[in-house]
């Protein structure tokens, strides 16, 4: 029983045990399964997603199964593409590794920043020569992948899409797209020290206009060969990159304002007087002697150093270039300007003073023709020879035709009333005086010339004595005149003052000079003769009739005719004195201009009066020297008589203030009495 029992308790421990273990094994089961169960539910998006993903995938793998051959081929096609494709970006990389220098400043070593820059052009050129290739070469093999089927489409087409894009930046020629905008900062930076190189070497001429003829044979400096040079190798990498306009724009303006400066120092501001500003050519005649001057000068030394530093510079570039050059910076340096001024004389008012004024501007002219064909005969300077061979043409032809107006004028003035004081005509001094001038030494030659062009102008036959045959038929005009105007004073003795006068101006201002020599020694003394015969008839017909008033003709002093002789000497002072007063006042308003003529005549008066009066008044005078109305008589001291005699004639600005009229005991202020006394008869 006892083992019986103790059996069955084993059996069932071991079922138990089965149990346990089995339920276990449906735990772990169940475990399994759910987490299998999670796994299936995890995995249905997945195994969604790899669905999806098939027919790319199948077309990624679909070139696995194209042609071998083509397989075969690709490689290397792709390696040929694929090569200049990286040298174009090995020089890309290249180009940036450049920037660095580029950017820095030339003028610290612009040998080396030449170098440099001309190495970035060489690749530039490069990229320029080869990114087109080099993009045909991968065209060319995406055609040949998509042709043969061995790439994926979406692959090539996102490759052609990148492709098409450098196509148009390659074909739209902007240097940009290579180098980032380096060789344009580059260049710019090369302007910069082309305009510093310029800016820092020229130096206006330490100079102002008193000191012009110290200064004018010294030119300004050239620039120093060494920044010559620079200049020339900044010029070729410019030249070389189309930026020929902007370095000739900048050399002009520093240059330009350069030469500007040195003139400025003249005073040159007379040159921007516009016809308006002045009335007449003297009011401007010494502006015009300093034109002259000033041009030479400036055509000389300031325009001559330019025209050689213009050639120096750019002359490698070419005659036109530098030419051309040369010619902008004599327009906005001032040349225009002086021309410009002569043009406004021609315009001014036609006067004589202006021909020799016209004449001293074609002096100028004339003795830089030479200089001007030079510097200014190229094409470049055509406004300048245009403005220069008007304004020739315009002072000759002024001068040709106030230098015929003359003898016209002279003519037309013949018409015209003499002097009513007697004096000299202005005609007579002014053309005497204008012909010497012509005749001149300064001015003969050049009028000469003038006229022989003006003369083949016209087509007119040259004639040898043009100047001379004129000059003659001018004075002989002019004594014309003094003719007709002689015989226009209703009043003779003042006619012979006009002639006196005419004839003395004549021959004292002629003799000795060009036009005493031309009209000859017979003329002049002719003129000389003609003087002292009117000084004759005036001397004898006016002052010379007053001594017959003081006749001593019944006046015999006894006893008992004392009161007849005091009336009859009464009479007679009372006649000289109202012929005296007349005579006095008539001729005292006429004028001798020429000293030595009015001193000569005032004296042959004086010798003519005086002495009559002095015996007179000695002899009579004590008859009426007490009488109560002995002023009315007795009316001026020989002292008086012989002061107001010498005061005759004098111009208006010597004029004395008249001197009868005055009280007893008046004094004129160098302190001689004018009382008549008998010592001051004696």
């Amino acid at each position: 029983m006892d083992q019986s029992a103790s059996g069955n308790g084993c059996k069932n421990n071991f079922c138990i045990d089965k149990l346990i273990a089995a339920r276990k094994s449906l735990k772990l089961s169940l475990e399994k399964s759910r987490t299998l169960g999670l796994a299936l539910e995890k995995a249905g998006p997945r195994l969604e997603e790899i669905n999806q993903r098939l027919p790319s995938l199948e077309a990624a793998v679909r070139p696995i199964r194209a042609d071998k051959d083509a397989l075969v081929a690709v490689g290397g096609h792709i390696n040929r593409a694929v090569g200049p494709a990286a040298a174009v970006l090995k020089v890309f990389d290249a180009v940036h590794g450049l920037e660095k220098s580029l950017l820095s400043d030339p003028s610290n070593d612009l040998p080396g920043y030449l170098s440099v820059l001309k190495r970035l052009e060489e690749a530039l050129r490069f990229l320029g020569d080869n990114c087109g290739l080099a993009i045909q070469w991968l065209e060319d093999i995406i055609e040949y992948l998509e042709d043969n089927r061995v790439a994926d489409g979406m692959y090539l087409s996102n490759l052609k899409t990148s492709l098409k894009g450098l196509r148009e930046l390659q074909n739209d020629g902007e240097r940009v797209h290579l180098d980032g905008g380096l060789l344009d900062a580059a260049l710019d930076k090369l302007e910069n020290e082309f305009r510093r190189l310029l800016t820092e070497h020229s130096v206006p001429l330490p100079m102002s206009a008193p000191s012009l003829g110290e200064q004018a044979c010294i030119a300004p400096s050239p620039l120093p060969v060494t920044v010559i040079q620079k200049l020339q190798a900044i010029l070729g990498r410019l030249i070389a990159n189309n930026r020929l306009e902007k370095c000739i724009t900048i050399y002009v303006e520093v240059r330009s304002s350069n030469v500007g400066a040195s003139l400025k120092a003249l005073d040159l501001d007379y040159l921007e007087i516009s016809i308006s500003e002045f009335n007449n050519v003297q009011s401007i005649e010494g502006y015009i002697e300093q034109w002259g001057k000033h041009l030479e000068f400036a055509v000389k030394h300031l325009f001559e150093a330019e025209f050689k530093l213009c050639n120096d510079v750019f002359e490698r570039i070419g005659l036109d270039v530098w030419m051309g050059c040369f010619a902008k910076i004599a327009a906005q340096a001032g040349i225009l300007a002086f021309l410009q001024f002569g043009r406004t004389i021609t315009e001014s008012k036609k006067e004589p003073i202006k021909l020799l004024k016209l004449l001293d501007i074609f002096s100028s002219l004339n003795k830089l023709r030479l200089d001007f064909n030079r510097l200014f005969g190229g094409a470049a300077c055509v406004e300048i020879q245009n403005l220069t061979r008007d304004l020739i043409k315009r002072v000759i032809d002024g001068a040709a035709e106030i230098f015929w107006e003359i003898f016209v004028q002279v003519e037309l003035q013949r018409q015209s009333p003499p002097p009513q004081d007697g004096s000299i005509p202005r005609l007579v001094s002014s053309i005497t005086d204008y012909c010497n001038e012509l005749l001149g030494d300064n001015y003969r030659p050049i009028l000469s010339q003038v006229l022989v062009i003006h003369q083949s102008w016209k087509q007119k036959k040259f004639q040898e004595m043009i100047l001379v045959n004129e000059v003659l038929k001018i004075i002989k005009a002019v004594d014309l005149n003094l003719e007709t105007w002689v015989k226009a004073y209703g009043d003779a003795t003042l006619s012979c003052v006009f002639a006196m006068n005419c004839h003395w101006h004549l021959y004292k201002h002629l003799k000795g000079t060009k036009l005493g020599e031309l009209m000859g020694d017979s003329w002049l003394k002719e003129h000389e003769q003609y003087k002292e015969y009117y000084s004759a008839i005036f001397l004898r017909e006016s002052w010379g009739k007053l001594p017959g008033h003081l006749s001593r003709e019944g006046l015999i002093l006894f006893s008992g005719g004392r009161a007849t002789a005091r009336d009859l000497v009464k009479k007679r002072l009372k006649t000289f004195n109202e012929a005296f007063d007349e005579m006095f006042r008539k001729q005292s308003v006429w004028v001798i201009p020429e000293r030595d003529l009015r001193e000569k005549t005032c004296q042959l008066i004086v010798q003519t009066v005086l002495p009559v009066y002095r015996s007179y008044m000695q002899t009579y005078g004590p008859l009426v020297e007490n009488d109560a109305s002995s002023s009315k008589y007795a009316k001026y001291t020989v002292q008086g008589l012989e002061q107001m005699l010498l005061s005759l004639f004098l111009p208006r600005r010597e004029r004395y203030g008249s001197f009868k009229g005055r009280p007893t005991g008046s004094k004129i202020d160098n302190g001689v009495d004018l009382r008549r006394t008998a010592s001051a008869v004696a």
